[in-house]
């Protein structure tokens, strides 16, 4: 880790591709796959969490191709197969046959993508306010997409993502405005989902049949208050995929990681370690 930017983890050369991940502990893999807000990075993401999910596991988190600190090649047409491609790859990199999977979000609709390609690879699933089936975009989820960079917009973003609003204050607004305003970080970000935004949504998502068909042992968790995501996608969920359970979280928005960390991590950590 860059002691000066916790942000900066590892990088891997991926097909190509400077990928900068984060890999703490030992034991079973565990990959973390973040979610789609502006300035978005996985440790943004996961660094509340990740030294106890390393407690038993080997934790791997990478910036998704075009966010946080991996490399943002110019002209780049982004989309759900570009983003599996990097990850598969990525795990190719790093000689992981087989990784229990958390996805986040719009990291739910990548696990399930890859879940999807390539079962071999999956052991266990988490899917944290996933997106992967068809819902109408949400005005929480319009205003993800749609950011245009000021401090009101990141706080008002903020509040939009959690329920109690008393964790959001002009310093994290502040320090999330200046990841998504580096060089480069927000034109990447406005490429990737063009108004009319439903379109992404609709991208992201997988036919009926082909979430069912997945064998795969799976978690799925969901704040009661999320405003970005519908908790009404992860009872889908439910209902598709034949080994799951769902968790839905009292008094909590979009951040289920952040706002019930503890209860969270032992969720998971459980539902990981029953494989093992």
């Amino acid at each position: 880790m860059n002691q000066s930017n916790p942000e900066i983890g590892r990088t891997l050369d991926v097909d190509g591709l400077a990928t900068n991940y984060h890999d703490h502990g030992e034991g079973p893999p565990v990959l973390l796959i973040h979610g789609s807000g502006p300035g978005v990075s996985a440790w943004a993401n996961w660094r509340t969490v990740l030294p106890a999910l390393s407690r038993h596991h080997r934790v791997i988190a990478p910036d998704i191709r075009g966010f946080g600190y991996t490399a943002r090649p110019p002209q780049t047409p982004y989309g759900p197969e570009l983003w599996l491609d990097h990850l598969l790859g990525f795990l190719d990199a790093l000689e992981l046959p087989k990784v229990s999977i958390v996805g986040n979000s719009f990291g739910g609709a990548l696990a399930l993508r890859l879940a999807a390609k390539a079962p071999e690879r999956v052991d266990r699933l988490v899917l944290m306010g996933s997106v992967g089936v068809p819902f109408e975009i949400t005005p929480g989820l319009e205003a993800v997409w749609g950011f245009e960079p000021s401090l009101p917009a990141m706080r008002e973003l903020l509040r939009v993502f959690t329920y109690d609003h008393s964790k959001v204050d002009d310093g994290l607004a502040q320090l999330r405005l200046d990841a998504a305003t580096r060089p480069g970080v927000q034109e990447a970000y406005a490429s990737m989902f063009p108004a009319p935004r439903q379109s992404g949504v609709d991208a992201l998502a997988l036919d009926d049949s082909v979430i069912a068909g997945l064998p795969h042992e799976t978690l799925i968790l969901h704040g009661l208050d999320d405003q970005v995501i519908p908790l009404a996608g992860s009872v889908r969920l439910l209902e598709l995929i034949e080994r799951s359970q769902l968790h839905v979280f009292g008094q909590c928005g979009h951040w289920v990681q952040i706002e019930h960390g503890p209860r969270f991590v032992s969720l998971v950590e459980g539902f990981l370690l029953e494989a093992h």
